[in-house]
């Protein structure tokens, strides 16, 4: 969070005002974390920051994230009748340049005194044109939403949108004004954890944009449990009326009522809502007036040509109406200059009183959920050397240029130009702009291109007319632009780039669209996952992630050396970096350090588990095993020389070493140094590890000294290394570490270190691997269950081996590993909400 101060004014000194802290001391105000902050607490920390900021002379511009910090300063600022401009994080240049005084600071222009709070246009975040808000404002709608929505001194809001959105904003206000509490989340409602966090506080509120209830819809919200839910609101564009009664019907027999809410920035937030009760039977409507506000219809405005009688640009009035708009400094001295609303939207008043709105009066449109000037994004994109024709259509914003040049650079220029991430802009080229026989842009023509070139890019209308997209670099491009990252890489994920739910929304359909599905974990799976699950780009190859490759090859390379066909040790090994790799890439990439262990752990469980249990079955079945061996004690209690019970040393490195990695992550100072610096806290662990194999077993492994923990723990600390080297000097330091510690590791077995070492470099390569498409599917099977394959190999070969069958002892073995998998991943499946409800039980 960063201020900045702009322009002075003589105020009168004033005592603070806390209208908005509406609740009793005692009383919850915000949760954050761990800590729970009272409206007493609440009210001394805005009484602080207020000494800092004693100054109401001067505009403030504050970042506003969903934090404390955040909240404490924007309270503090309406406390002190000090002008504040909300504007999202790292988006605020051109409003900084703007609303920089060019005069002498002995002679800044003025503010005036009713003014409380700038808010970009919910289509120009991050532009210069705000909309001014005075503190009466933003009390009458808080108290007003507060009204309606019937908010209790019990409830508990999620922050679901960012604070910096006019509607995320709305719900801090209301709640606070009603003496609720707040959840403050920057977690996605496609996060797990943001669902932990719902039931962990009790929450009974959330809020979404029509983009939300997409995702809902994809991470089965229907099926989640939560039992203090209360009510569901939406608003930011217009919600699917089909979707308004799935969820109002659900809500009816969840216990939690939906409102869909209609309203706009300059209107504060709200200016109808539709009644729950009035969900199923009328869900295209968008409601009545909010209290304390009215609507009409003007039908005798411009712009009416060919529209019905009852149809006409809706207008709205009430205490909650902006000042008006402020396009520069001198701007911020006007005083009230509305009293009524002029929507822009086209609406009607249906018999049963209910108002409907019908479309758009002008050229402008909500992209996103976020309304845009079209003729302004065409003079802006003018004036930026890159000319073109804007429409939309759906959801989607459309540009038509005649130079082919320009198509690439077009997204990239709107994004800058209208705060709106550039995935959601389609670039089109054209020989000419159609115009009209008045020799104006014929835009009716090119929505119907564009709908035409929509129609052609639907999977089912052409097996060519749709790209296939997929590839790596183009999903990191996609990543970097709706979240802002340019410094994303492959092996990112959605959760680790810090997304939120407004992007997350058009970048979960943008995903969909290009890879064809969506798996339900996407939030915390890699870029470069997801895109080699994409349709093929190519007709006999496919892509596949180089560690998918690897686990399958090196499994398959266990069984076959093991079945005595060839003798190519060193799969395991290799496991065990891509154990450490993995593990860096997903584990270690969760926010909040106790979310991170409890995942590490969870994780091992799901693998320590089922192994213990299968092989403690089979100590108890056939008499091979040792009880300790079931329990990853072998390397512990168990015999120096070779032995049946050493079969799972794999096991024994990969739970002891994950646990380790789990509970040294847990030290907070530990936590804080690897998120600082991933990197060298994992060379300092790879040297470590390899200061603890030389003290405890020497440069060279002999006998079983190779397969104990301490000999092959720092394989697993080799792929964290790896997994963390990102610039080719790192990478560098990597390979050389790893052929140091290959350096008599095996002795007499040059084979085996050079598998191991391959495996290394190509894991420090990380690129895709084209295999032939009829062998991708089986190769991601075998990969995903070579746990298992692992686990029941030494029950399925030795037998058909000893018979002369090492092909069908091969065969069986794969197969039976990947049945037991499919098995167990049903079975889990199964229990695992009833586990999960016995816990929240």
């Amino acid at each position: 969070m960063t201020t900045d101060q702009f322009a002075r004014v003589a105020v009168p000194a004033r005592e603070l005002d806390l209208t908005l802290l509406g609740g009793h001391p005692d009383d919850p105000a915000l949760v954050t974390g761990d800590r729970t902050v009272t409206y007493a607490e609440l009210a001394a920390l805005v009484q602080r920051r207020a000494l800092e900021l004693d100054d109401p002379g001067r505009l403030l511009l504050l970042e506003m994230a969903n934090d404390l910090p955040s909240v404490v300063t924007y309270l503090a600022a309406l406390a002190l009748h000090r002008p504040v401009v909300i504007a999202t994080p790292g988006a605020h240049d051109d409003i900084a340049r703007t609303y920089r005084p060019a005069l002498d600071a002995d002679a800044p222009p003025p503010l005036h005194p009713d003014l409380a709070v700038l808010l970009s246009t919910s289509g120009s975040t991050g532009s210069p044109k705000l909309v001014r808000l005075s503190r009466a404002n933003v009390v009458a709608n808080a108290r007003s939403i507060a009204d309606y929505l019937g908010i209790r001194r019990s409830d508990r809001a999620l922050t679901s949108l960012p604070l910096h959105y006019c509607y995320g904003l709305s719900v801090l206000n209301s709640h606070l004004v009603a003496g609720a509490a707040v959840v403050l989340t920057d977690l996605s409602v496609a996060d797990e954890c943001f669902w932990d966090l719902a039931r962990t506080h009790r929450a009974t509120t959330f809020a979404g944009v029509p983009y939300t209830f997409d995702l809902l819809d994809a991470t089965g919200f229907a099926d989640r449990d939560l039992p203090h839910l209360r009510y569901v609101t939406q608003a930011g564009g217009r919600l699917a009326p089909e979707t308004v009664v799935r969820y109002a019907e659900l809500g009816q027999r969840r216990g939690w009522d939906l409102f869909v809410m209609y309203g706009q920035t300059e209107a504060t937030a709200r200016m109808a809502y539709l009644p729950p009760t009035l969900a199923p039977t009328r869900p295209e409507a968008i409601g009545v007036a909010v209290p304390g506000g009215t609507l009409r219809v003007d039908l005798d405005g411009p712009g009416r040509e060919g529209l019905p009688a009852d149809v006409g640009e809706l207008v709205y009035g009430g205490p909650n109406v902006m000042m008006g708009y402020a396009h520069g400094p001198a701007d911020l001295a006007r005083g009230a200059e509305l009293t009524e609303l002029r929507t822009g939207d086209l609406a009607r008043r249906g018999p049963d009183g209910l108002w409907e709105v019908v479309g758009r009066l002008n050229r402008t449109a909500k992209v996103f959920g976020l309304r845009l000037d079209l003729d302004r994004i065409e003079r802006r994109l003018a004036t930026a050397g890159a000319p073109a024709r804007a429409v939309v259509v759906g959801e989607g914003l459309h540009l038509f240029t005649t130079r082919p040049r320009d198509r690439r650079v077009l997204p990239t220029h709107l994004a800058r130009i209208a705060g709106i991430p550039a995935g959601t802009v389609t670039a089109h080229v054209v020989e000419t702009v159609p115009t009209t026989a008045s020799g104006k842009c014929d835009y009716a023509a090119l929505r119907r291109q564009a709908e035409a070139a929509l129609a052609l890019a639907e999977p089912d209308a052409g097996s060519e007319a749709a790209p296939a997209y997929g590839d790596v670099t183009g999903l990191r491009d996609l990543y970097a632009v709706l979240l802002g990252r340019p410094d994303a890489t492959a092996q990112d994920t959605f959760v680790g780039l810090g997304g939120d739910s407004l992007s997350f929304v058009e970048l979960s359909t943008r995903l969909a669209a290009r890879i064809g599905h969506l798996p339900a974990d996407w939030p915390h799976r890699s870029i470069e996952s997801l895109a080699l699950e994409s349709r093929p780009a190519r007709r006999f190859t496919t892509p596949v992630e180089l560690g998918v490759v690897l686990r399958a090859v090196a499994i398959i390379l266990i069984v076959v050396t093991h079945v005595d066909v060839v003798h190519l040790l060193g799969g395991a090994h290799v496991l065990l970096a891509l154990v450490g790799y993995h593990l860096a890439r997903f584990g270690l990439a969760v926010d909040g350090r106790r979310t991170r262990t409890r995942r590490l752990l969870v994780g091992l469980a799901g693998v320590a588990v089922p192994a213990s249990l299968w092989i403690g079955g089979a100590a108890l079945l056939t008499g091979e095993y040792r009880p300790a061996t079931a329990l990853y004690l072998n390397g512990v209690v168990g015999e120096s020389r070779w032995s049946d019970d050493w079969q799972f040393w794999f096991l024994d490195v990969l739970v002891w070493g994950t646990l380790a990695v789990a509970l040294a992550l847990a030290v907070p100072w530990v936590d804080r140094r690897q998120r600082r610096s991933p990197y060298a806290v994992a060379l300092v662990a790879l040297v470590a590890a390899l200061g603890l194999r030389y003290a405890t077993v020497g440069v060279s492994a002999d006998l079983t000294e190779k397969y104990t923990v301490a000999g092959s723990l720092w394989l697993i600390a080799l792929g964290w290394a790896v997994a963390e080297a990102r610039t080719r000097t790192q990478r560098l330091v990597v390979a050389a570490v790893a052929a140091l510690g290959l350096v008599g590791f095996f002795p007499g077995e040059p084979s085996r270190t050079a598998i191991v070492g391959i495996g290394v470099l190509l894991l420090l390569w990380a690129r895709p691997v084209p295999v032939p498409t009829v062998l991708a599917a089986p190769l991601r099977v075998v990969a995903g269950a070579s746990l298992w394959i692992y686990l029941t190999q030494w029950q399925v070969y030795p037998g058909l081996e000893a018979a002369g069958r090492p092909a069908l002892a091969i065969g069986a073995s794969l197969a039976v590993g990947v049945a037991c998998c499919c098995a167990y991943t049903r079975l889990e499946r199964a229990v695992r909400p009833r586990l999960s409800r016995r816990r929240r039980g």
